[in-house]
């Protein structure tokens, strides 16, 4: 028989066991299997993971958050505006006083300014960059031209400044770009630190992993890491791989980055690491991506950047905490010269060019405003408050949509910082702490333009402009004289009035006995005087021949105020916001148009293609309210003249020709003034949240602040037009001569005005009071309107 030879080490494994197999078999067995099952196990999983990346990474589906936009600043020939305005709406939107030649940037000579300006999408379609030349002088846009075309212009538009960022469920700053539109040198510079053989690995760096094993092992620790840019994305979160430092994860990261090789190109792996890349933190926010990056660090879009700019951009991709330039400008320095060398040794840069880099100090931005979660709450409250019928806040935050507000970052600074001064120069140990909360709109077409909620105006919270309910007191009493003036046939503005005592039923044995709050009457007064020195008995007298329940619903359709209809209602004996009380001036101040109120213009998808718009235009006034609309203009012209507001002549705003009324509740708890000009209207409350008496009134508290907005804020001078208007000479009940003794000129209803008379004797029993007296010498009673007084209520009767 032929004998089987075995190796001397297998005969001398199965000394004495029989024919067994040998070590060396055992092992190719048990490897065999292993590789079997690991192979079993690896390629499902390998599957599944190709899965994954299909999903995450070829959709791309990352939650952008949505941003909300100030209104664009119109720049056109004759609009109200001066430097330092149109200064401070260049930096609210993060534009540079750096020549003028680069979009993003301006140049400024004195009053004239040269912007070149960014393209934008607004709610009627794109807008193209351009740059322009603006003159202001005097206070108004002198002129605008176009520089490429050498023409002037009628308007020009700069894009808006970004207010608020609205997340989803991830606090994450982002601004998706396309490969084209990140800098060639951010992309080379890139490759050139971080993975110079991109271009021709497949997912991961053999050579350099092997070299970056063996100084690890001879450092004794974790010193280099090798991994491409395919590894630094697969592993930045994208994916949804962890940052534990193991194996497992470790052998996640070079699957994943195996696999997007295998099934994307370069370009499409660049572009996604641009738009993920982790570049810094603030606060909860994180910001993804290298043009969010661009505007945290630097304040500039992507494109504006210069070579130092990108390269501290490149050098902070390696730990945007430990080369956070704000918190180690020292580390960040270093790190981004490092990044230079790199970028001139590969030739990416000229030495010229590298030796000025190096030699520039670091340019970063102190205030990384248009990063701010939301810098303007009480203004954004309102916004989410509107679009809340048609975007549930779950569908609205991150959605990626950009909502186009119709703020004016210049009017918000100015109204922000009047309510500051103006509040701290009121506060005393004798007077509770203050609070306020305001309004500003444009006449023109119902934008609201400024909202402050609260005197720490920067801080979340109870939202006094549109949450506070306070009495509004005599603020009221203007649309109780629209009601009279509406019926021409019987009431004017030389209508006499009498401001004696009155007395009104309120049924059930009772009266309401309504006082000035001078403690005086005034005899016959002239309906303009009536209104303008806020005379309560007049305006009882009035207000009860049409009627509370007709001013109930003026109130209602003008401004969706539900009032109860009872004579107390006369004397604003009823709870509003200050926007509520916007809304109802706004059809004074628009000359009698029914104008929505809206903070938001539009909503853009995130191709920047209008979804909605709120900005209609609205309905031209009928002719009957805009003349009543104007007899009432005028009245409240003479309040600030000659009555309650006269302080703001003294301080400087006559030439405004503004119209106003101030209000005070019951002793003097609520102090209130609403004001408007040529362009803006703004409604102003202070008082105390927890209903203390304050000592104000209207003019010596929220007319300060008004004052203080409309002393800086550029307006045009309030012209009342004298269409459908007919003004005549009056003495007594007459017109007359314009020579007669005592003669005053009234504003009348065309085709209404008294019947002529020579000029007459004077008429004692009709003499025209001023309402001063002796204490008018003093001025004693001038600064105060008079405040509602509300009758005990009345018990419901057997039917209610």
């Amino acid at each position: 028989m032929a004998r089987i030879d075995y190796d001397e080490d297998e005969r001398d494994d199965n000394d004495g066991q029989g024919a067994k197999p040998g070590w060396r078999r055992r092992l190719v067995t048990w490897t065999l299997a292993a590789g079997g099952l690991g192979l079993g196990f690896l390629i499902p999983y390998t599957l599944y993971l190709n899965h994954e990346v299909g999903e995450r990474f070829g959709q791309l589906q990352w939650q952008i958050p949505t941003r909300v936009y100030a209104r664009p600043l119109e720049l056109a020939p004759g609009a109200a505006l001066d430097a330092a305005t149109l200064k401070t709406e260049l930096d609210a939107a993060s534009y540079r006083e750096d020549g003028g030649e680069r979009p993003g940037t301006y140049a400024r000579e004195g009053g004239r300014f040269t912007i070149a300006s960014r393209g934008f999408d607004d709610v009627d379609g794109t807008v193209q960059p351009r740059r322009i030349e603006v003159s202001v002088a005097g206070g108004r846009v002198a002129a605008v031209r176009d520089l490429t075309s050498k023409k002037a212009l009628r308007v020009a538009r700069l894009d808006p400044a970004r207010i608020a960022t609205l997340y989803g469920q991830k606090q994450e700053e982002r601004r998706l770009v396309r490969i084209e539109e990140v800098p060639e040198l951010l992309v080379t510079g890139l490759q050139a630190v971080e993975d110079r053989d991109f271009n021709h690995h497949f997912g991961i760096d053999l050579s350099g992993m092997a070299r970056a094993a063996f100084k690890n092992v001879a450092a004794g620790r974790a010193k280099q890491g090798a991994s491409t840019l395919t590894q630094q994305l697969a592993r930045s979160g994208l994916l949804g791989i962890g940052q534990e430092q193991t194996l497992t994860r470790k052998g996640k990261e070079i699957i994943y980055a195996l696999l997007i090789e295998a099934r994307y190109d370069k370009r499409t792996i660049l572009e996604a690491y641009f738009n993920q890349v982790y570049l810094g933190q603030r606060g909860s926010q994180a910001i993804h991506g290298v043009a969010a990056a661009s505007e945290f660090w630097f304040g500039r879009d992507l494109r504006d950047l210069n070579t130092e700019q990108i390269a501290l951009l490149i050098g902070i991709v390696r730990g945007p905490s430990y080369y956070d330039p704000r918190r180690n400008p020292e580390r960040a320095l270093s790190r981004r010269n490092f990044v230079l060398g790199e970028m001139h040794e590969t030739g990416l840069i000229a030495e010229a060019e590298y030796q000025r880099a190096i030699k520039t100090p670091l340019e970063i931005s102190q205030n990384p405003g248009n990063i701010a979660a939301n810098r303007f709450p009480a203004y954004v409250d309102l916004i989410r408050r509107q679009l809340a019928r048609d975007y549930p806040a779950d569908a609205l935050a991150g959605a990626g949509l950009s909502v186009m507000s119709g703020m004016s970052p210049s009017a918000q600074a100015q109204a922000e910082g009047a309510v500051a001064r103006t509040l701290k120069s009121l506060d005393n140990k004798r007077r509770p702490p203050l609070q306020a909360g305001l309004v500003v709109t444009d006449v023109h077409n119902g934008e609201v333009l400024a909202v402050v909620g609260s005197r720490e105006f920067t801080q979340p919270g109870f939202n006094r402009a549109v949450e506070a309910q306070r009495p509004v007191g005599s603020l009221l009493k203007p649309f109780v004289y629209l009601l009279a003036l509406a019926r021409p046939s019987e009431f004017n503005l030389s209508t006499w009035i009498d401001d004696s005592p009155v007395t009104v039923k309120l049924g059930r044995g009772r009266n309401w006995n309504p006082g000035n709050s001078d403690g005086r009457s005034h005899g016959l007064v002239r309906m303009v005087d009536a209104l303008a020195m806020s005379y309560n008995q007049a305006t009882v007298r009035v207000g009860m021949q049409v009627s509370p329940e007709a001013i109930g619903e003026l109130t209602q359709k003008l401004a969706g105020i539900q009032a109860p209809n009872n004579p107390s209602l006369i004397l604003g004996a009823v709870d509003q916001s200050p926007y509520a009380m916007a809304q109802l001036y706004q059809f004074l101040a628009s000359g009698g148009e029914v104008q929505p109120l809206h903070a938001v213009r539009g909503v853009l998808d995130a191709q920047g293609k209008a979804v909605k718009r709120y900005d209609k235009e609205p309905a031209p006034a009928q002719d009957g309210d805009a003349i009543a609309a104007r007899l009432i203009t005028i009245a409240l012209q003479q309040a600030v003249t000659n009555g309650t507001g006269r302080q703001l002549v003294g301080d400087g705003l006559g030439k405004l020709q503004p119209a106003g009324k101030t209000g005070t509740s019951n002793d003097g708890r609520d102090s209130w003034f609403a004001g408007w000009t040529g362009d803006h209207l703004a409604v102003i409350w202070v008082g105390n949240d927890q209903n203390q008496t304050t000592g104000l009134y209207g003019a010596t508290g929220a007319m300060r602040v008004w004052s203080a907005i409309f002393s800086r804020l550029p307006t045009a001078p309030l012209q009342v037009t004298d269409k459908g208007l007919d003004w005549q000479p009056v003495v007594g009940s007459n017109s007359t001569d314009a020579a007669c003794p005592g003669a005053r000129r009234f504003p009348f209803v065309a085709g209404f005005a008294p019947q002529y008379a020579p000029c007459p004797q004077p008429e004692p029993q009709a003499e025209e009071s001023s309402g001063g007296g002796w204490r008018e010498w003093f001025g004693i009673g001038k600064d105060k309107d008079e405040p509602a007084r509300e009758p005990a209520p009345t018990p419901p009767s057997p039917e209610q």
